[in-house]
């Protein structure tokens, strides 16, 4: 797959991942599963997040995992609770995607304008990074919509932490799975997604959290992976919260304007 493939399928993706986040047993398992997703969501609670405005490089890999194939940066500019905006520029080409609800506007390097068709809800809902308002059940309930078991959790060490794995015990990392950090909140994802080439494991990792808000860690480095090798590496440079962000950043209508 070349680099040009990468940007057209990964980038909106990891895009769409930022947005969604804010945040075999019994029924006795399973309420585990809901206990630890209950904790975290009351222990960010107090947190007050209206909008996050992220500035962040990528790096996408050769499909051996090991070469770099090319670089580029974003703009991330997040409205809560359903509006994105990414300003992304890969080898020297400036595309800006907006999201307002359920649809999505992609104004082109030649800056022409056009609504994008309904993307694959398997990938735009995925709530991965940090619990925005959202209660446990609908996080658990989005999460099985990605074939994340919640009657099977587990624990693991992670980063020198102990976190919860919902969706698969800790030796089987080829199942669907969201692992838990009680502080951090989503560490990593593991799902199966269908690619161009194929069916394939996407397991995404978020790592370098930082606090930024009362108790809402952002993560400042994130990585995926398809079928074990490295595809896209994202650095953060810097968040802010609570910027006000202007409503011209998310109208669809300006955005067409400035073609």
């Amino acid at each position: 797959m070349t680099g040009r493939r990468y940007k057209r399928c990964v980038l909106p993706t990891l895009g769409a991942l930022l947005v969604a986040l804010l945040l075999a047993g019994g029924e006795s398992v399973a309420a585990d599963a809901r206990s630890a997703v209950e904790a975290y969501v009351a222990r960010v609670a107090g947190s007050s997040i209206d909008d996050l405005a992220v500035e962040q490089t990528f790096t996408l890999y050769h499909p051996d995992g090991r070469h770099p194939a090319s670089t580029g940066s974003q703009r991330l500019f997040l409205r809560i609770p359903r509006r994105q905006r990414i300003e992304q520029t890969i080898e020297g080409r400036r595309e800006v995607r907006l999201t307002v609800g359920d649809r999505t506007w992609v104004r082109q390097a030649d800056g022409k304008t056009y609504e994008a068709p309904p993307p694959d809800p398997a990938r735009e809902r995925v709530h991965l990074l940090t619990a925005f308002p959202r209660g446990a059940a609908d996080l658990l309930a989005e999460w099985r919509s990605l074939g994340v078991r919640d009657d099977v959790t587990d624990e693991t060490r992670a980063g020198g932490r102990t976190v919860t794995i919902i969706g698969a015990k800790a030796a089987n990392r080829d199942h669907p799975a969201v692992w838990l950090d009680p502080e951090y909140g989503v560490v990593r994802v593991i799902t199966r997604e269908g690619l161009p080439q194929g069916a394939a494991l996407v397991d995404i990792t978020y790592s370098d959290h930082r606090s930024l808000a009362g108790r809402f860690f952002y993560p400042y480095r994130q990585e995926v992976f398809v079928d074990g090798k490295l595809l896209v590496l994202v650095v953060v440079r810097s968040v802010a919260v609570n910027a006000r962000l202007s409503d011209d950043l998310f109208d669809p209508e300006i955005l067409k304007r400035r073609e």
